[in-house]
């Protein structure tokens, strides 16, 4: 499988993660760093972020420790901006907003819930949103993440009674095996040249 490349040098790679691929390596051997390690002839892949394995787009990877420090740096600093499009059942009361709330991830079941209170396990999530159109039964949002919550984007519009298409595990009546969601959007500062770097892919949901 060729995977896309949007960039690739010394420090980083940049490449679109197709849906069905993970995003970090597997036991089998075709996770997404062991496919661009054959691919780019990388020996070093560090996975700096994921993606579902039924949800696809941008992403990027060090490949090198000095950059893989560096940008997991960024990331937990709230540096490493991520723009995702869903589409989602039902629309939002207003067309832009933000999104809080407090989030349990449950490892057992692999599943995400939003709670009331803090207590052990409990971490805050938040976003933004813009609806970008809307029909008489979805809506196509654009939505930045200020944090990085496993299924966050999932529960936070799930738990509002707006589910994704095709996540049945969060609530929605169908479930295909790919998820109206894709990161469409990177932007981050570069490990070596200090240059701010910006991918953005078209919308393919």
């Amino acid at each position: 499988m060729d995977i896309k490349i949007l960039h690739h040098d010394k420090d980083i790679a940049v490449c679109i993660k197709p849906v069905g691929v993970s995003s970090e390596n597997t036991e089998k051997g075709d996770g997404l760093p062991d496919l661009l390690s054959c691919q780019l002839g990388e020996k070093y892949i560090a996975t700096l972020h994921r993606l579902d394995v039924g949800v696809g787009g941008v992403m990027a990877y060090a490949l090198n420790p000095k950059s893989a420090a560096f940008l997991s740096r960024e990331i937990s600093e709230g540096r490493f901006d991520k723009r995702y499009f869903a589409r989602v059942y039902g629309c939002p009361e207003e067309n832009e907003g933000v999104f809080e709330d407090l989030l349990f991830k449950d490892s057992k079941k692999n599943k995400s819930f939003v709670v009331k209170k803090e207590r052990k396990g409990v971490k805050k999530a938040k976003l933004s949103y813009k609806v970008l159109e809307s029909d008489e039964k979805t809506s196509l949002v654009d939505i930045l993440l200020f944090t990085g919550r496993s299924h966050q984007i999932r529960v936070q519009f799930s738990s509002r009674n707006m589910p994704l298409v095709g996540d049945g595990k969060y609530g929605a009546n169908d479930n295909e095996k790919n998820i109206a969601l894709m990161c469409h959007a990177l932007s981050f500062t570069h490990p070596r040249s200090g240059e701010k770097m910006v991918f953005d892919i078209p919308c393919e949901i």
